[in-house]
């Protein structure tokens, strides 16, 4: 069950904070999510550290709190070559107790006027810095900028922040679930918002889709992930959970969730050694500088503390990792255009449409042997452009096209309509036979609002997401190929016919029943006394009258 779900005040209070800054005069969404990521993240910051004291006070083990000692602003800071005197007389004019910069300290400051210029001068410049120079969170904070423009506004948000706290430690207490993947779970739902109510025009990955195409594609521990387009880094944020998941020796004891699928919310038990090797192994790149900052915070609030999601446009010139992932999963952007001279000379693709440029992106960062688990357009499926059949040819001639899967086309509503399709690939291995899936339902209405669809029990429906899941894991081993069921394969050679064609209708043998008619004279017998009934019928009317 979804935190969404299991707790409306944790979901009314998100939805407050929402409406404190659209009336607070931050009506543009991604700047809102970006000054109420900042907040969180203060939050945050403070708990952790709290805890990591208590913990080392209990166990002796030495922890140094990131609030210990004197915070100097980068432009008072003494030069190299200061003397102790010198830098001692700073620190004492112009530094601060770190201790002072914790949540649980600014947030009692009044009137808040003297809060908004204290967070502002200098707790935000201090969270800037927190991790190591070279760290993606320091460098891509470098520009961020702390643009909540009234008092009352920052009050009023972290007093709900507080709220939101206290509903999420309660969660907690009583429900047995660990603190940190609740905190998560709060960031997600926070970053649902923006796609579910239409605040902005980001083409959000639902996150039951990830779901199952991370479940197909099956990332291990020691693993090198990338997501080439990765956004908010829902894709990587899923490989992640899976394999705490696999991690998890209690995993049998947990219930499905609301789409089937078994995730583990135990990432505190993990070694600092595995936390360590899953924050290595994930890695990101984005082409909106705001983006990033989601991701990286995304994924943060999830437990990882370091991790890997950089700016840069992997079509372009500046990217040339080549060879160097075991697993890539993308949902990169459709139906745009990158400028010619921008575009990498070793994509051999001749178009200029990023949809199947990142096919060929995403083929040259997989190392032999790697998979990639992507989202598509369905018109990729089937173009005929050269370029169309190239990248076809590429996921056919050069690699495994393990599986197509194709989706309606409401999955991505309210904020995309487009049909799309899942693909499945290894690189340098051999097609023989590709397995097709025809999608008709994942588990929520195809509508704008994209509600749950419950089965008439009251349970929840999974569509056809964990028939997906049994079949394809299972699909090397099917008797039985019926082209005219939902799902089967289809042999390298066949398609390779067809300008290798992957619409599952061109596949699809199609069923035509005979109708039987009766002979002419047998209609007309009929009609006569059809005929001889109605007259009959009128002249029983007729004696009414």
């Amino acid at each position: 069950m979804s935190l969404i779900n299991s707790n409306p005040q944790i979901a009314s209070k998100i939805n407050d904070l929402w409406q404190k800054f659209w009336s607070g005069g931050i009506s543009n969404p991604l700047t809102a999510i970006e000054q109420i990521t900042y907040l969180l993240f203060m939050k945050k910051l403070d708990e952790n550290d709290l805890e990591e004291l208590s913990k080392s006070e209990f166990s002796g083990d030495p922890y140094v709190s990131k609030f210990k000692g004197i915070y100097v602003l980068p432009q008072d800071r003494p030069k190299a070559d200061a003397t102790p005197e010198q830098i001692t007389e700073i620190e004492k004019t112009k530094g601060v107790d770190k201790h002072s910069l914790r949540w649980s300290q600014f947030s009692h400051i009044a009137p808040t006027e003297n809060m908004l210029s204290y967070v502002q001068q200098y707790v935000f410049p201090f969270i800037k810095e927190l991790d190591k120079e070279d760290a993606s969170f320091t460098k891509h904070m470098a520009n961020a900028v702390f643009i909540i423009p009234k008092p009352s506004l920052l009050k009023e948000a972290v007093d709900t922040i507080d709220a939101i706290y206290l509903e999420m430690e309660k969660d907690a207490n009583e429900k047995g679930q660990d603190f940190q993947d609740i905190q998560g779970d709060v960031y997600e739902m926070l970053l649902s918002e923006i796609a579910a109510a239409g605040k902005n025009g980001q083409f959000r990955t639902p996150r039951h889709i990830i779901k199952l195409l991370v479940e197909l594609v099956d990332p291990q521990l020691g693993h090198r992930i990338a997501d080439p387009a990765c956004g908010t880094g829902g894709f990587l944020l899923g490989a992640y959970q899976y394999m705490i998941t696999q991690l998890d020796k209690e995993k049998d004891q947990k219930k499905p969730d609301e789409d089937g699928f078994i995730r583990s919310s135990r990432s505190a038990l993990l070694t600092e050694d595995v936390k360590e090797i899953l924050g290595k192994s994930l890695h990101g790149y984005d082409i909106d500088q705001t983006m990033v900052r989601l991701g990286l915070m995304n994924l943060m609030m999830h437990g990882i503390d370091s991790p890997q999601i950089d700016y840069k446009d992997t079509l372009s010139k500046s990217y040339i990792e080549n060879s160097q992932y075991k697993i890539v999963l993308a949902n990169p952007p459709f139906t745009g255009n990158i400028d010619k001279g921008d575009i990498n000379e070793e994509l051999a693709l001749k178009t200029t449409k990023t949809e199947l440029l990142f096919i060929e992106r995403i083929y040259n960062m997989l190392e032999m042997g790697g998979t990639a688990g992507i989202v598509v357009p369905q018109g990729v499926l089937f173009g005929t452009g050269g370029a169309f059949v190239d990248a076809r040819k590429l996921m056919i001639e050069k690699s495994e096209l393990k599986a197509v899967i194709t989706a309606p086309s409401g999955v991505f509503k309210p904020y995309a309509g487009v049909s799309t399709a899942l693909l499945i690939f290894t690189k340098g291995g051999t097609t023989e036979n590709v397995w097709f899936y025809d999608m008709e339902s994942d588990g929520y209405t195809l509508d704008d609002k994209r509600n749950k669809l419950k089965l008439p029990d009251g349970k929840d429906d999974y569509g056809d997401l964990q028939d997906i899941v049994k079949h394809y894991k299972s699909r090397n081993s099917q008797a039985e190929n019926d082209r005219k069921g939902r799902f089967f394969f289809v042999p390298k050679s066949e398609i390779a016919e067809t300008d290798y064609d992957l619409s599952f209708s061109k596949h699809k043998v199609d069923v035509f029943e005979t109708i039987k008619y009766d002979e002419p004279k047998v209609i007309l017998e009929k009609l006569n006394s059809i005929e001889n009934n109605l007259v009959k019928e009128l002249k029983s009317l007729e004696s009414y009258f």
